[in-house]
């Protein structure tokens, strides 16, 4: 796990995406707007909070207007990471009203998607109390990965492994195939990695496997909290330890007194609601 520090994207992450994003709405016209609205009309609009979120994505939401209108101002109220509540202007946005009606939808998605990633991991963080890690998983959308992630550190969140090239994990299929927790771990050490490795286990004999190998990180997978206790009381000294499975909200307090140094949760990123914003225009 990489403790990375909460700064900006990098434009390159998200502009091709967006890109995309602006294609797949705009076919080959907005046709309602080029209808109704005269080229030379110009509009200001506002971002408005309209429930309790922590926002994330304002650049890749004003890279969104920027793509269509080079010259408009998106003027940010809020900055990723803050909490808003009810009735917030998050960001205002002046500029030629037809490509602002165009951009709405676009920017708007990504805008309620991150934040209420964020506002989830917060949640989360929130209810961990200080006591234990909150770490996202890799079940993210495809394409999506890099702005989810960062969404879950707007929430307060602690990012694991980016993809398959950037952490050992030894998960219940490596450990069929290869036969054995023991065998598993023995071909990976014999790979000479320069990574820390973590087990999954899903019982205490895995678990008194896995630590007799040597290995860093122990994941204890869909385990009860006893059980988790247990699993901690004998990696104490020897590998820390990740929960994952079957965490939810209710559940974080108990599991954040287990002594566990982190919590995986896949909820964060692949069933976090979307925050309700919406964006209001009217003639400059």
């Amino acid at each position: 796990m990489r403790t990375i520090p909460f700064q900006p994207l990098d434009p390159a992450l998200y502009r091709e995406i967006v890109r995309r994003a602006l294609a797949e709405d705009l076919g080959w016209g907005d046709v309602t707007t080029d209808a109704t609205i005269p080229p030379e009309l110009r509009a200001k609009g506002v971002i408005i909070a309209k429930s309790p979120c922590v926002i994330a994505g304002l650049d890749v939401a004003a890279e969104v207007f920027l793509q269509l209108d080079p010259g408009c101002v998106f003027d940010r109220r809020k900055k990723d990471g803050d909490r808003c509540a009810p009735g917030d202007v998050v960001a205002e946005v002046r500029g030629a009203a037809a490509p602002m009606l165009t951009a709405e939808r676009t920017a708007l998605n990504f805008l309620q998607r991150l934040s209420g990633i964020a506002t989830l991991t917060r949640r989360f963080v929130d209810a961990a109390g200080g006591e234990i890690t909150v770490l996202d998983t890799r079940k993210t959308t495809p394409t999506l990965r890099a702005l989810e992630k960062y969404a879950v550190r707007a929430g307060s969140g602690t990012n694991h492994r980016a993809g398959l090239d950037d952490g050992i994990l030894i998960k219940d299929n490596h450990i069929r195939l290869a036969g054995s927790v023991a065998e598993a771990v023995k071909l990976m050490k014999a790979d000479d990695p320069e990574m820390p490795i973590e087990v999954e286990a899903q019982s205490l004999e895995q678990v008194d496997e896995a630590l007799a190998e040597g290995i860093d990180i122990l994941l204890v997978d869909n385990l009860p909290t006893d059980v988790i206790r247990e699993a901690v009381t004998r990696a104490r000294g020897r590998a820390k330890v990740e929960i994952s499975g079957g965490v939810t909200l209710e559940r974080m307090p108990e599991l954040a007194k287990t002594g566990a140094n982190y919590v995986s949760i896949g909820a964060l990123t692949h069933s976090a609601p979307a925050a309700d914003l919406s964006f209001e225009l009217e003639p400059a």
